[in-house]
């Protein structure tokens, strides 16, 4: 008997019941993992799709992710078609072909069927805490191609019909540095993936298969109608930004990048085409990546309360040039693809920050900021590794200072290593956490301070590799606002010399006693810094924001040291 028309109510109801899926499938996989990558930072992303692969809900840590998982069931899809059955789940991280960004975030993805049809997948993407290569922790900030970063999973066959493919599995072990890790990784988006599994299939038996899919029409129709309501209100035009990517990490740099956004009626297009070609080093990125952090500036704009879905992105076209930095092809590395992923959302930001001022605010410090320690645990003697992302100063807005100490646009909602985990896990001592406040990003409103995170090294032959982009070029003000300052590190060591600093550093050697501090950069300033309240900067001056004597260069308020004002400076 054939099911009636789904009337609006229950659409919605289905809809909901289908994002609390992916929901369930993120928390699954948080709280059945062993690696801190995951659990503590949320370095990954479920979702589910219809049969073709295109997204209907997503589960989200890193905005990183937004886009790739369709991406890698698209392909699950193209290469498999009609021949997946039921219990098997494929394993995929090709950066080139299937929605990959390094070979460290590895996808899972499994055909979901109900009465013997296929109805739709359910897939996850997760930073696995080791896949080999040449430098543990498999980032490699020196590698020349991508057989130094790692082992490429080229959309295979982990799981045939629920039986794993042993042979598989033991080569994994047999190539990783931490294979426990690795490993329970694995299990954790397995279990992801068969909790999405069991729970659409209750769906359809609740409500019935037809009423399932005309609910994945009506979000993906819905999104769709949402995105382009909101593009239609933008004021039309063409708008131009350039930026330098600092270096490719094995010194050469820096590199020119363009975009040209042109918004119309109901269009959205981002042409990045003139770019620079890709590079020698791992700071490439694949083409997924582009449209992923795209896509993050472009919810920002549109609607940044919506749930995901690939219906929100219709209106939305990118462009670039084959084999450039933007759109890399193999066997170009791309280990820290973050580099140029993420500059390029911040180039369409940059491009329209001027026109959107309620919703686009001044440059922020832009890069992922990694940093990988490894060595040996000074109690018990077994290896220890760090691999950690690092926070940051946001930009100003038209109406408020920058967001201090926050992670970067492509990290999104992710979290701090918190202290306690890293002293008891690793051989280290956090010496220091706090804010850098340098007094960049000067305006009427200040861009958000960056951070100062010192380790201590507690054991010798410890092994440092440090990715600090945007460490020349830093982030941009807006309206008269100052430049922002950039990434940085030191290495003070136990006998009294200090080294740096670096932007870029690959295996610099730490031995017990030795200190790393790490510096995260200031955003940009919005507005002229003599529009600033005065009261506010005599607040930053208690603060320890800025000095007395920025106080008077900058914004013009002369203070005594007991900060009272003793007259202004300023120009009218």
């Amino acid at each position: 008997m054939l099911e009636k028309q789904p009337d609006a109510f229950t659409l919605e109801i289905v809809k909901d019941s289908l994002v609390s899926i992916s929901e369930e499938m993120f928390h699954t996989l948080g709280k059945t993992s062993m690696s801190p990558i995951i659990y503590e930072v949320l370095d990954y992303a479920t979702g589910i799709t219809d049969p073709q692969g295109y997204l209907l809900t997503q589960g989200n840590g890193v905005a990183g992710f937004i886009g790739m998982v369709s991406s890698m069931v698209q392909e699950t899809v193209k290469k498999y078609g009609c021949s997946l059955l039921p219990g098997d789940i494929v394993i995929i991280n090709d950066p080139y072909n299937g929605g990959g960004s390094h070979l460290s975030d590895v996808g899972l993805v499994a055909p979901i069927f109900f009465d013997g049809e296929l109805v739709g997948f359910s897939a996850s993407k997760a930073h696995w805490t080791e896949v080999g290569g040449k430098d543990s922790g498999s980032f490699t900030n020196d590698s020349t191609d991508i057989y130094q970063e790692g082992l490429q999973f080229p959309c295979i066959k982990l799981f045939n019909e629920g039986v794993i493919n042993q042979a598989l599995l033991e080569m994994i072990q047999a190539n990783v540095r931490f294979p426990d890790l690795s490993v329970s990784d694995m299990w954790a988006q397995v279990a992801s993936l068969r909790i999405g599994e069991k729970r659409f299939q209750e769906v359809c038996v609740k409500y019935g298969k037809q009423t399932v899919q005309e609910t994945s029409k009506y979000i993906l129709n819905q999104g769709e109608k949402v995105s382009k309501k909101v593009v239609q209100s933008l004021p039309n035009g063409e708008y131009f930004a350039e930026d330098f990517i600092d270096t490719d990490g094995i010194g050469h740099g820096p590199f020119k990048v363009r975009v040209k956004v042109t918004i119309s009626d109901d269009r959205f297009v981002c042409d990045f085409r003139g770019s620079h070609p890709q590079v020698p080093g791992p700071v490439n990125c694949s083409y997924t990546t582009l449209v992923s952090d795209v896509r993050t500036v472009f919810l920002a704009i549109t609607n940044e309360d919506h749930h995901i879905n690939d219906g929100v992105f219709r209106p939305l076209e990118i462009i670039t040039d084959p084999g450039s930095i933007f759109s890399c092809e193999r066997p170009a590395p791309m280990s820290i693809y973050w580099e140029s992923g993420s500059m390029g959302g911040d180039l369409v930001w940059k491009a329209l920050a001027s026109v959107l001022p309620e919703k686009l605010g001044a440059g922020h410090f832009l890069s992922v900021c990694s940093v990988t320690l490894s060595g040996k645990h000074p109690d018990t003697l077994e290896p220890f590794l760090i691999v950690e992302p690092s926070v940051g100063g946001w930009g100003a807005s038209n109406n408020e200072d920058g967001t201090r100490g926050q992670f970067c646009i492509g990290d999104g909602e992710t979290y701090n290593m918190p202290v306690e985990i890293a002293e008891a896990r690793y051989g280290i001592l956090v010496d220091e956490y706090s804010l850098h406040t340098d007094g960049a990003g000067a305006g009427e409103f200040i861009g958000g301070a960056g951070v100062v995170r010192s380790y201590q090294a507690l054991t010798d032959g410890q092994s440092l590799s440090v990715s600090f982009g945007r460490h020349d070029h830093v982030p941009w003000g807006l309206s008269g606002g100052h430049n922002g300052s950039g990434n940085h590190f030191f290495i003070e060591k136990q006998n009294g010399e200090t080294d740096g600093p670096y932007g870029v550093y690959a295996r610099y050697p730490l031995n017990k006693g030795d200190k790393v501090k790490l510096i995260t950069g200031t955003g940009g300033g919005y507005g002229s810094p003599h529009d600033r309240d005065i009261g506010l900067v005599i607040e930053d001056v208690k603060n320890g924001y800025i000095t007395i004597r920025q106080a008077e260069d900058i914004y013009g308020v002369l203070l005594d040291d007991h900060l009272n004002l003793k007259g202004l400076a300023r120009q009218s």
